[in-house]
């Protein structure tokens, strides 16, 4: 099977909210929401694409010779690329019903692990959302990154048990979905959160416990504050507020404010490359997370299709690396991009 044929099969199973693009830029989705469409005009899950594409890559070949080291230390475990499968709700809704959110996670969370990265994990109103996917992360070792919804911080506390119990490296909140409808008007109050209420759930998480959804230095400096080991510069895809900036417009000031902190940085949003990965390791972070194209190499190809996935952008991102100098992701540094 190759990558072709993944998106083939794909659009044979996938439901007409989604095209399974060629390469998922928002366009054809727009904001078509059940599907992988943003808010309001679809203007942010467009741009987010877009701005990375205004970033260059300066080519360097003056250099000694050798395959790339693409490896990546994060919170304890090596890891074969620096990036992630992205977390993904109600893909029967979204995407189709081949799968239910169960079923969509025990194929990622098991391809990932097995080709060496990890998936983060979504959550749900339905409790089984979130079992599922810690089983799923504890049938791969702990390979896996729950991410919990910024439900009450007494719901949080009881979803932190399961995350715990599966034996995940790290647990993640998307803070940001917050504006998502069927968080609003819930009873205890869910969706934004107090530093002092993050505090209190970084402590239970008992693990490196990663905020999603920061876009402000002024939100990445509330997290620091809060004992967050880590960030993910996003803005949900999109799909929680209109007109937002893209992540590549932001992430460079959120980098610099947080250096020397210890704090790791990861970024999603429209990264749809391994030239983009580069580009972001470049800018500052230290690992991105890819999602739309996930889902369709799930529907597409099962596990295979996320291992075909996973070689090309791995292979993609080993062959900048080599072209532009750098042998090592320590080795990426901003002079190796051109930004307007």
């Amino acid at each position: 099977m190759t990558y072709q044929e993944v998106l083939a099969s794909a659009r044979e199973s996938i439901s007409k909210n989604c095209k399974a693009c060629p390469v998922c830029n928002g366009r054809a989705c727009g904001n078509h929401i059940p599907g992988p469409g943003a808010k309001g005009v679809g203007d942010t899950a467009i741009r987010n694409y877009e701005k990375w594409q205004e970033v260059r890559v300066n080519m360097d070949t003056i250099a000694p010779s050798g395959t790339p080291d693409t490896g990546l230390e994060l919170f304890g475990r090596r890891f074969r690329f620096p990036f992630f499968a992205g977390p993904v709700g109600a893909v029967t809704m979204h995407y189709g019903d081949k799968y239910n959110d169960e079923s969509y996670n025990r194929v990622l969370v098991k391809a990932c692990a097995d080709n060496g990265i990890a998936a983060f994990t979504g959550d749900g109103l339905n409790p089984a959302v979130m079992e599922g996917a810690c089983q799923a992360i504890a049938a791969a070792q702990g390979v896996g990154v729950p991410t919990v919804k910024p439900w009450s911080v007494e719901l949080v506390e009881e979803k932190l048990g399961l995350c715990r119990d599966s034996g995940c490296f790290a647990i993640a909140m998307d803070i940001d979905a917050a504006g998502l409808p069927f968080l609003k008007n819930m009873n205890p109050p869910a969706g934004r959160k107090t530093v002092e209420e993050l505090r209190r759930i970084a402590v239970a998480a008992d693990v490196p416990f990663i905020v999603k959804g920061v876009m402000t230095v002024a939100g990445a400096l509330k997290a620091r504050e809060a004992g967050a080991a880590g960030i993910v510069v996003s803005n949900h895809g999109g799909r929680v507020l209109d007109q937002c900036p893209a992540t590549a417009e932001v992430l460079m000031d959120i980098a610099d404010a947080l250096e020397g902190s210890g704090m790791k940085i990861i970024v999603d949003g429209g990264i749809r490359s391994g030239v983009d990965v580069f580009k972001a390791l470049a800018m500052g972070a230290d690992a991105v997370i890819i999602a739309r194209p996930f889902v369709t190499a799930v529907y597409g190809g099962g596990e295979e299709g996320v291992k075909l996935y996973i070689e090309k952008i791995g292979a993609e991102l080993e062959d900048t690396m080599s072209m532009c100098g750098a042998k090592d992701l320590a080795s990426i540094t901003r002079d190796m991009i051109f930004v307007k």
